[in-house]
C-alpha cells in the first residue's frame, strides 16, 4: 500500500516504482491482472472498471521503468548537472574562453559562487536574457504573458539571482522566495517566488512556480508519475503534481498549520490572504513553466475546493508555458466553470513540438488525461494561433516523426540566422545550439526550453481581447 491512506476519496490509482522489480514489469506486459500487482494501490472496483489493454499496461511499465532508472542515477545525474552548469558560469565569470585561459595561467581565475546573484542554472545559461520587453504595452494580456514567462524563466534560479532581477532589473517589489516540502518524497522540492508589479493598474501580485530541474531525478519522477485520484464532482487529478503543490497524507485539509515544513499551496495562499487584506485593490496571477505550469494550473482548483471565493475573485489570470496535463475531462469541465464564474483568464502556451505539453497521454483507456480550455500554439516561425489543443496531441504518432525531425533541423539552422532576422536580442549562444542538436535526435526536447517561449511571447503577435474570453471566443480568432 502507498503512504497515502486515500480516505478522502474512493477512486484512485497509485503506482509505487520502488516496489516493482524488472520481473514485475515483464509480467505486467503479459498479464491484464492489475489487482495482483504489488506496486499498484487501487480499489478493485476501480481496476475492474478499467480497460486494461496492452497499450495501457505498456505505458504503466514504461513510466515505472523510467522512474526506477531515474532513482538509480539520482546522485550521478545531480553531479553531472553541477559540472555541466558550472562550466558556462565559469566562462562567463572570466569573460569568455580566452580570458579564462589567461586568468588560469596568471593565477587570476575567478571561481563562480553557486549562491550568488550572477550564477545561472543550466536553463538560464541557454538564454541569458532577464530584461522585460519594453515594446509591449503595460497592462495588456501580451504584457502579462511576457512578464509571466520571464518570471517562469527566472524561477529556475537561486534566491539571490531572482531577488536581484526583480529589484534591480525589473524595478519591482520582491515579496518572498519559498522552498516548500513534498510530504511524499520527504524533501523540499517545490520552489516559488512572489513579487508585485507596481506598473500595472491594478497592481499585480505575481506568483511564479519553478519547473522541472533538468538534472533532478525527483522532479522527473514527479512528472512521470502516472498515479491519479478522483475527487467527487471534480474529477481525476494527477497525484505527482498534487504532491508537489502540497497534498497531505489525508488529502487537502482546508487549513494546515505546520511548524516544521512549508507546503506550497498553504504557504502561498496565506501570503496572498495577508497581502490582499492590506490592499483590496490588488489582484494576482499564477504562472510557471513545465512542472511549474502544472502547479500553477492546479492551484485555483484547490482554492475552489476550499471555497476560497474571495481569493478566486482576485485571481486575474493563470499563465502557463509548456504545461503537462493535470487531470481528466471531468476535471477540465470543473475548471472551466471555476474560470468562468470568477472571470479568470487561463492562457496556456505551447511551442511547436514541445513533448511535455503532450503528456501524460490522453489514451482514453486507463488514464484519460486532457487539457482544459484552448491553447496559444506557436510554430517554429513564432506564428501564433488559438486552438483547442496542439497538433499531434500524444506526441508519439509516427506520421509526425519526419515533420518533427525536419523542424528540429530548421530550429538548429534558425539559431544562426535569427539575430539577423529578428534582432540581436534573439541571438542564440552555443549552449542553446548544443540543446538544438539534442532536439534533432529526440524531437521536441529543445522545444520545451524557456528560450522559445520567451520568443513566442515577444514575437508571436497573437491578438487577444483584454476581457476574459471563453474557449469559443478564442476559437473565433483562428485565422
Amino acid at each position: 500500500m502507498s503512504k497515502t491512506n486515500m480516505k478522502f476519496c474512493n477512486s484512485y490509482f497509485l503506482v509505487d516504482p520502488t516496489k516493482a522489480s524488472v520481473y514485475d514489469l515483464i509480467l505486467l506486459l503479459f498479464s491484464p491482472n492489475l489487482i495482483s500487482a504489488r506496486f499498484i494501490d487501487s480499489p478493485p472496483d476501480t481496476l475492474n472498471s478499467a480497460r486494461r489493454s496492452f497499450a495501457s499496461r505498456w505505458m504503466i511499465a514504461l513510466a515505472i521503468f523510467l522512474q526506477k532508472v531515474l532513482i538509480f542515477i539520482r546522485t550521478p545525474l545531480a553531479f553531472i548537472g553541477r559540472i555541466i552548469t558550472y562550466w558556462p558560469n565559469l566562462l562567463t565569470a572570466n569573460g569568455g574562453f580566452f580570458n579564462l585561459i589567461l586568468n588560469l595561467l596568471t593565477g587570476k581565475l575567478v571561481k563562480p559562487d553557486e549562491s550568488s546573484a550572477t550564477y545561472a542554472s543550466f536553463l538560464g545559461c541557454t538564454d541569458r536574457r532577464v530584461e522585460l520587453d519594453q515594446k509591449i504595452e503595460v497592462g495588456t494580456i501580451e504584457y502579462k504573458s511576457m512578464l509571466s514567462m520571464m518570471a517562469s524563466k527566472i524561477a529556475y534560479e537561486n534566491k539571490s539571482f531572482i531577488t536581484s532581477v526583480v529589484k534591480n532589473t525589473w524595478k519591482m517589489d520582491f515579496v518572498g522566495y519559498y522552498d516548500c516540502y513534498n510530504a511524499f518524497q520527504e524533501k523540499n522540492l517545490t520552489q516559488a517566488f512572489v513579487f508585485k508589479a507596481s506598473d500595472t493598474n491594478p497592481n499585480l501580485i505575481v506568483v511564479s512556480f519553478r519547473g522541472t530541474e533538468l538534472f533532478s531525478s525527483d522532479d522527473w519522477c514527479t512528472d512521470l508519475d502516472i498515479s491519479w485520484y478522483e475527487l467527487k464532482n471534480v474529477g481525476k487529478v494527477h497525484v505527482g503534481f498534487s504532491r508537489a503543490l502540497g497534498l497531505q497524507q489525508n488529502g487537502w485539509p482546508k487549513e494546515n498549520i505546520s511548524l516544521i515544513h512549508q507546503y506550497a499551496y498553504y504557504t502561498i495562499r496565506q501570503k496572498l490572504r495577508d497581502m490582499l487584506a492590506r490592499d483590496k485593490n490588488l489582484k494576482f496571477i499564477l504562472t510557471g513553466h513545465s512542472l511549474g505550469g502544472a502547479i500553477a494550473a492546479l492551484f485555483p482548483a484547490i482554492l475552489a475546493i476550499h471555497g476560497e471565493d474571495e481569493l478566486l475573485d482576485k485571481l486575474e489570470g493563470v499563465y502557463t508555458f509548456g504545461q503537462p496535463r493535470i487531470g481528466d475531462e471531468e476535471f477540465g469541465e470543473y475548471m472551466k466553470e471555476v474560470m468562468k464564474k470568477h472571470g479568470i483568464e487561463y492562457e496556456r502556451f505551447v511551442y511547436n513540438n514541445d513533448m511535455v505539453t503532450r503528456v501524460p497521454f490522453d489514451d482514453k483507456i486507463l488514464f484519460g488525461y486532457k487539457h482544459y480550455g484552448s491553447c496559444n500554439y506557436f510554430n517554429s516561425l513564432y506564428k501564433g494561433k488559438v486552438r483547442e489543443d496542439a497538433p499531434n496531441a500524444n506526441y508519439i504518432s509516427m506520421l509526425w516523426l519526419i515533420p518533427k525531425l525536419l523542424s528540429g533541423v530548421w530550429e538548429f539552422i534558425r539559431s544562426f540566422i535569427i539575430r539577423f532576422w529578428k534582432g540581436n536580442e534573439y541571438k542564440e549562444n552555443w549552449t542553446m545550439r548544443t540543446v538544438r542538436i539534442v532536439g534533432i535526435i529526440i524531437p521536441g526536447v529543445s522545444d520545451h526550453f524557456p528560450l522559445d517561449y520567451v520568443n513566442s511571447t515577444r514575437l508571436g503577435g497573437l491578438a487577444r481581447p483584454l476581457a476574459t474570453t471563453t474557449p469559443q471566443d478564442k476559437l473565433s480568432l483562428i485565422a
